[in-house]
């Protein structure tokens, strides 16, 4: 087993996606805080994972939020990949690297050592599979399901990720 954290838009919707997939055996939701300038806390889950790369969990995570995007919220939602040593800093840069190509704009997605976590309240735990009927399950997780689905099906557990509902 291995973990990783990963920060880019709401951690709900986060969540939902690295639940939904092969090898990912946890996701843990809540903030994420680094060092230096990334100090502050950002929405972000820590995935625990095994039978899946962490290259094609960071494709996964650089494809299902706007990883371009360098939007007002960006200190609520920081675009980031927080590593917990060396070799995934190291895999996470040349990601980052090799997958540019495939987006338009800059990839402004930041590799950072994890620092601390701030697990979320139960009761938001498990958001989108606990509360699929909920309007922002419907009209915010389920499109990037929908993407997560349609452009990355090989790695999508099925025995986890209801494909009716999306």
């Amino acid at each position: 087993m291995d973990k990783i954290g990963f920060g880019g838009s709401c951690h709900w919707c986060t969540e939902a996606i690295f639940m939904s997939l092969k090898g990912v055996t946890h996701v843990e939701q809540g903030w994420i805080a680094a060092d230096g300038e990334a100090a502050a806390f950002s929405e972000a889950v820590i995935v625990t994972f095994n039978l899946i790369s962490l290259s094609t969990l960071i494709t996964v995570h650089l494809h299902t939020h706007s990883c371009t995007s360098n939007h007002s919220m960006r200190s609520k939602y920081r675009s980031a990949i927080y590593t917990f040593n060396r070799q995934q800093e190291v895999t996470s840069r040349e990601a980052i690297t090799a997958l540019q190509p495939e987006f338009a704009q800059q990839i402004i997605t930041e590799v950072l050592p994890f620092r601390e976590f701030k697990r979320n309240t139960a009761n938001y735990l498990n958001y989108y599979y606990s509360n699929p009927e909920k309007p922002f399950c419907k009209n915010v997780i389920n499109p990037k399901l929908r993407l997560l689905l349609n452009r990355f099906s090989n790695e999508v557990d099925s025995d986890k990720f209801n494909m009716a509902t999306v």
